[in-house]
């Protein structure tokens, strides 16, 4: 009971990590992203085309990435969930080795 008590705290400790990073990069996103659109627009620093833009939209895409990992991917297909589908597929397993062994019996006894 201890290890898997363990185990949750240390999952959770995970979690919150991700999520504290996560918010850590959307801040840094927020603020470098006005300061790179301030830089650009107002200051005329850098090339005509619109770099800022272009570099806003590759880390937006980026930190798109990064929240789909921390919220969806990681929360649905973590250790739990291995656990399970391997317990799965070996009851799975065990079920046709079963009905396997139940076929030769059969076929010996006749």
């Amino acid at each position: 009971m201890e290890k898997e008590l363990h185990e949750q705290y240390e999952y959770a400790r995970r979690r919150l990590r991700q999520k504290k990073r996560l918010y850590y990069h959307f801040v840094f996103f927020t603020l470098i992203s006005i300061f790179l659109f301030t830089a650009h627009r107002f200051f005329d620093i850098g090339i005509d085309t619109n770099w800022s833009t272009w570099i806003i939209i590759v880390w937006l895409f980026v930190f798109t990435l990064h929240f789909i990992k921390v919220f969806i991917t990681d929360r649905f297909m973590n250790k739990y969930w291995e656990r399970d589908q391997i317990d799965r597929l070996v009851a799975l397993q065990q079920k046709k080795i079963a009905q396997l062994q139940s076929k030769v019996e059969e076929n010996n006894s006749k």
